[in-house]
């Protein structure tokens, strides 16, 4: 019987049977897909985490620790590459002669840099100009004494006489941040400032000019010890941190107090997990939706055939079949389905996890496991369950009606469904306030928390959407047949009123398809605006944090500032630049970064946006600046340390060109500035620059933003680099994206987009098209019977396309707003993704109006061949009903 069963639905119902399997395919291919991509951006993350990281451990000896010990306790940890001893020292002041004249600068720093070190720490120290080994000058050092390869610099020591030594050469210090950090400090991962001064010298040298400090000033000199660890680490960064952090605790203990860790791996991975936690958010986010919906679409698809099963049942048990045989008969049904779309659904993120993540793109077997669970879990809801259903609450009689009579939704369902979105809107309102963060990530702590209530929001958005939608359609359907009557006889003329009733009477299959084309869209729009608003975001971080597509920063001191911007407007590729003053002043006690800018140019030249201030837009506070040049924007942080209000008068101290000492200068408050290019995230102004040239005597320009029309960029830092010569730090917006990006943000999420907005595709085309297509295929025998009573083509066709027209109008109405909603949510409650916020959601019109043609061609199909099969004779085709 079983075989006979199988062997007629294949024959027969086979189109169904694949349908249902194609949405247990797509729900298994989303999810395993997903879970690909979920792997393999955590290894990415902890691999581009790791490989930024140029020494992993900075070990400090205590004071009267024994160094030589240290040391050997390091290179004997497990998992030690390499470790060798930096000296530091704390120099009073450097001077300096060149070309006649003198400088001198204010304490710095002088390192006992031991040979090898470049070698084993690549990228810690880039050569400018002379060798790469002896006594060596930092790039901004250099340019304060006005020094070169050959120069004789006399290295200051507190209550002791100057080292005079001479250069060997000029070097970067790319990694300062971290060389110069307060090992054992307990905000490690947020360093203090560089000196502006550095020396590195030979070891030998080093302990003959400070070790009689160390004796008389021990304050003053310290030594570390630098490692380099194995980066064969987990791939996952929360493991991994885990396993980092552990090492760097076993090595405290082993020291016993002789040193303490400075463990910079740990630090990075432990950004990394975080953003790891957000990855995850944002599959639960962005894929579960699609999953629910693909396996909302399998139940469509299966419930459109729901009053055929019924009767195929109900004239089984007229012959005398048993209720277990009637379960088995579905069961294998069931099966058939799952099996074949399992198999077809794992294939397919196979061949899509190497498409768009590579090798790194192949899922686990345990996400496998987990979708062929939600695969089995579909197909037993929407073909097992409803058979059971149908076997013990309908009656044979029931069973064998041609028409099925629809209840009318109580008010409990719109209680509900208000009452969801009323729920939605609370979450949204939490969500949106200050300082709200989904992931939290204590400083330290091996654990991370999620604030999972945010999943409420779009939930009950989605459900309370979903189901809004229903009751709207089905009391249109239901109380406007005479609206709907003279909305369809253009195309069906007489017959209008009876299209409307006949919509109205089985509307059960015009319901799910507007809903479900309503939530595919949803999903869909929301989705892609996320993503696109995504990538906005991650251009305008770059932007900010480096300023331009080039920048050029002048070195402290320089003067050549008009000159460098003519030169560097010169070069080929370059649109235009723009100066910036980079100058420091003192607001109260507290010394803070001052960038003087031209208001009448620069919020197109740095791309300023209108969410980097608060009390007016870029264009309005920048117009302020320009009206009244003694104004002033401050930081949010500034403003409320100070108690600011706008009309205060502020009096800054800035050095003064003319004198070389500090002067007070007055300025008006005007507004808040939460974000400037180049500038710090905490404390800063914003003001006038020729203002700030009269007041100090000086013009020159400290940074140069060259606009290269977005691309060239590269090239044109290279040709600047050239030009300006050493002095000057150049940098390209590519590499600022890459380096300062955060591990969430410098992950590609091309691929994830890719197979999110596909799928949505394919989601949204089948709950329009294969939905109303199957739903037109059950009223076959309402057109064949409409013919027999003299309907002529024209109007079967009108009733075809007007049934069409319903589904497509009602589910993009509804899908547009929906997904409008769930967009906003979206970006609110992923709003730790964003650094800085949008000023405004991004629309992929393209993508959407891909979407929209998607749709649109399946529900025109679906149409098309509905009106073929009306086009056939009438009584062929109520035989083969």
């Amino acid at each position: 019987m079983i075989r006979i069963w199988l062997a007629g639905l294949l024959r027969r119902r086979g189109g169904r049977l694949l349908g249902v399997a194609a949405g247990v395919a797509t729900a298994v291919a989303l999810l395993a897909a997903l879970g690909g991509f979920l792997g393999a951006t955590r290894a990415t993350m902890t691999a581009q985490s790791v490989r930024g990281v140029v020494v992993d451990w900075q070990v400090q000896a205590a004071g009267g620790a024994d160094v030589r010990q240290v040391l050997t306790t390091v290179r004997h940890t497990s998992g030690t590459r390499a470790a060798l001893p930096v000296g530091y020292a704390a120099t009073s002041g450097l001077s300096a002669t060149a070309g006649g004249t003198s400088q001198t600068t204010g304490p710095g720093a002088v390192l006992g840099v031991p040979a090898g070190y470049r070698a084993t720490f690549p990228g810690e120290i880039r050569v400018l100009a002379g060798r790469g080994d002896g006594v060596l000058l930092a790039q901004q050092t250099a340019a304060n004494l006005h020094a070169a390869p050959g120069t004789k610099v006399a290295v200051g020591r507190a209550g002791l006489p100057p080292v005079t030594v001479r250069v060997d050469g000029v070097v970067d210090l790319p990694h300062a941040d971290s060389l110069f950090q307060k090992v054992g400090a307990p905000a490690q991962s947020q360093p203090t400032a560089p000196p502006d001064n550095v020396v590195l010298l030979p070891p030998s040298r080093w302990h003959a000019a400070f070790d009689a400090l160390a004796r008389t000033r021990p304050g003053l000199v310290h030594d570390q010890i630098h490692a380099r660890r194995s980066h064969a680490l987990p791939p996952d960064p929360a493991v991994a941190y885990t396993a980092v952090t552990g090492s760097a605790h076993h090595l405290d203990l082993r020291l016993a107090g002789a040193g303490v860790v400075g463990d910079n791996l740990g630090a990075v991975l432990d950004a990394a997990r975080s953003d790891a936690l957000y990855a995850q958010m944002l599959f639960l986010f962005l894929g579960v939706p699609g999953a629910v919906l693909a396996g909302g679409l399998t139940a469509a698809v299966a419930g459109v055939g729901a009053a055929r099963r019924r009767r195929e049942q109900s004239l089984l048990r007229t012959r005398g079949a048993a209720t277990g045989q009637l379960l088995t008969l579905a069961a294998v049904e069931a099966g058939v389905v799952a099996v074949v779309g399992a198999a077809v659904g794992l294939g397919a993120a196979a061949l899509l996890g190497r498409t768009a993540f590579g090798r790194a793109g192949t899922f686990s077997a345990g996400w496998a496991l987990a979708a062929l669970a939600v695969g089995v879990l579909i197909a037993g809801g929407t073909v097992l369950l409803p058979a059971r259903r149908d076997i013990k609450a309908v009656t044979v009689v029931a069973g064998r009606a041609a028409v099925e009579r629809r209840r009318v939704a109580r008010t409990a369902w719109w209680v509900l469904a208000f009452g969801l979105l009323a729920g939605a809107l609370v979450v949204f309102r939490i969500t949106s306030r200050t300082n709200y963060a989904l992931v939290l990530a204590p400083e330290g702590t091996p654990t991370l928390s999620v604030d999972y209530w945010a999943f409420a929001g779009p939930a009950l958005l989605w459900t309370g959407g979903a189901l809004l939608a229903w009751l709207l359609m089905d009391v249109a359907l239901r109380r406007g047949r005479p609206v709907l009557a003279r909305l369809l006889r253009p195309a069906t003329g007489p017959l209008s009123g009876t299209v409307a009733a006949s919509l109205s009477r089985q509307r059960g299959t015009v319901l799910r398809a507007v809903v479900l084309l309503a939530l595919a869209i949803a999903f869909a729009a929301s989705t892609a605006v996320f993503n696109s608003t995504y990538r906005q975001q991650a251009g305008v971080d770059a932007v900010l944090t480096n300023g331009a597509d080039v920048t050029v920063t002048e070195s402290p001191g320089s003067t050549g500032g008009a000159a460098d911007v003519a030169r560097v407007a010169a070069l080929p590729g370059v649109r235009s630049v723009e100066p910036l003053q980079h100058r420091f002043a003192y607001v109260g006690p507290d010394l803070q970064d001052l960038y003087g800018v031209r208001p009448s140019t620069v919020v197109g030249a740095g791309r300023l946006q209108d969410a980097y201030f608060s009390g007016g837009t870029a264009r309005q506070l920048m117009d302020r600046l320009q009206r009244q040049p003694d104004g002033l924007l401050v930081s949010a942080e500034t403003a409320n340390d100070f108690q600011l209000y706008p009309g205060d008068q502020l009096r800054l101290r800035l050095q003064d060109n003319r004198t070389h000492r500090l002067r007070s200068v007055a300025f008006r408050f005007v507004g808040v500035v939460k974000e400037f290019p180049t500038a710090p995230k905490d404390s800063f102004l914003v003001a006038n620059a020729s203002y700030v040239a009269r007041s100090t005597g000086s013009g020159a320009v400290g940074t140069l933003l060259v606009d290269t029309g977005g691309s060239g960029q590269r090239a044109v830092a290279h040709q600047a680099r050239s030009v300006l010569g050493p002095t000057a730090q150049v940098t390209d917006l590519p590499s600022a994206r890459t380096v300062t990006g955060s591990s969430l943000t410098a992950v590609d999420l091309g691929g994830l987009t890719r197979v999110e907005l596909g799928f949505a595709l394919v989601i949204g085309a089948a709950a329009g098209g294969l939905v109303l297509a199957l739903g037109l295929t059950e009223r076959r025998r309402t057109l064949a019977l409409a013919s027999v009573l003299g309907a002529r083509r024209r109007q079967l066709s009108g009733f075809v396309w007007s049934e069409a027209g319903l589904v497509a109008v009602a589910g993009a109405a509804g899908g547009v707003l929906l997904g409008w909603s769930l967009s906003e949510v979206l970006v609110k409650v992923l709003s730790g993704v964003f650094d800085p916020p949008p000023a405004s959601l991004a629309v992929p019109w393209g993508y959407l109006g891909a979407l929209a043609a998607a749709v649109a061609a399946a529900l025109a199909l679906a149409a098309w061949a509905a009106v073929r099969h009306a086009r056939r004779p009438p009584l062929t085709e109520l035989r083969e009903l």
